[in-house]
């Protein structure tokens, strides 16, 4: 069967018929999609037409222009998303892919990188945070303290974390950080988040903050890195239970009593305390 397009003045080019004006060619379809390609970027484009429609306007049969389609996209001149078209250029590195990081990953995942990550940035942050730093921690844990609902907790308590992985120095390891933490605030996360942060374990963590920030002020590297790994277990099994597995038991039983006396009766106490040099 022979595909036929109209040309621009109403008479129908077979496709796949060369004597038509029509090509199956897949060497002549590259040299017609280039021309479209350079002329779409004079004329400050950024997409070409869909693909039934650029065959038609080349007068190339689509098999053809798939192929030329696919070497262009090897070379970088070009980038296709399914269902949304075909893009001039080279592939964007940074958008697509992040976007989509939230809906192809899992909490489990997420908790395995912070284990990984924070305490590190702990330990850094324990050898180079400032007085400026340390007295911004201490006011961020404050914060998280006194917040009265689970929104807001969240958003000071991601505040802080940032804090300390500024504080280590390393802006590699921020971005890193900046990239799990986008994943953690993600909208589809938000549930799972404020039932594991729910109940009586909300002083736990305020404790839990506490030892950490103050390892940081005490130059206590090893101690810092320990406090944020114990910190983050906690999290870790409470977001267990969240999901309705069963919760991993505390890193050590005594730091957990450790953390129930350390917690204070009323959050909003801390709130009223003076700042710390």
């Amino acid at each position: 069967m022979t595909m036929a397009a109209a040309r621009d003045d109403g008479e129908e080019v077979a496709l796949d018929d060369p004597a038509q004006g029509g090509t199956s060619n897949s060497v002549a379809a590259m040299a017609r999609l280039r021309e479209r390609i350079e002329e779409a970027v004079r004329a400050g484009q950024r997409q070409l037409p869909p693909e039934r429609q650029l065959a038609a306007e080349l007068a190339v049969g689509r098999g053809a222009l798939r192929r030329a389609l696919e070497v262009l996209e090897a070379e970088g001149q070009i980038w296709r998303v399914q269902g949304k078209g075909t893009f001039l250029g080279a592939r964007p590195t940074t958008s697509d892919g992040l976007d989509a990081l939230p809906s192809r990953t899992s909490p489990t995942e997420m908790m395995e990188v912070r284990l990984e990550v924070e305490p590190a940035l702990a330990r850094l942050a324990a050898m180079r945070a400032s007085a400026e730093d340390i007295e911004m921690m201490r006011r961020l844990a404050r914060r998280i303290a006194a917040a009265a609902d689970a929104e807001a907790r969240e958003l000071w308590d991601s505040a802080l974390h940032h804090r300390i992985a500024e504080a280590a120095g390393n802006r590699l390891f921020v971005g890193i950080f900046e990239l799990v933490d986008r994943v953690r605030q993600d909208a589809s996360f938000q549930s799972l988040r404020e039932r594991a942060r729910s109940g009586s374990v909300q002083p736990i963590f305020v404790a839990q903050h506490d030892r950490i920030i103050e390892a940081i002020a005490a130059r206590d590297a090893a101690g810092a890195e320990a406090a944020m790994r114990d910190h983050l277990e906690t999290v870790g099994s409470r977001l267990a239970t969240a999901m309705g597995g069963r919760a991993a038991p505390p890193a050590s039983a005594a730091s957990s009593a450790a953390d129930r006396r350390a917690a204070p009766a009323d959050p909003a106490e801390i709130a009223r305390e003076p700042s710390h040099g």
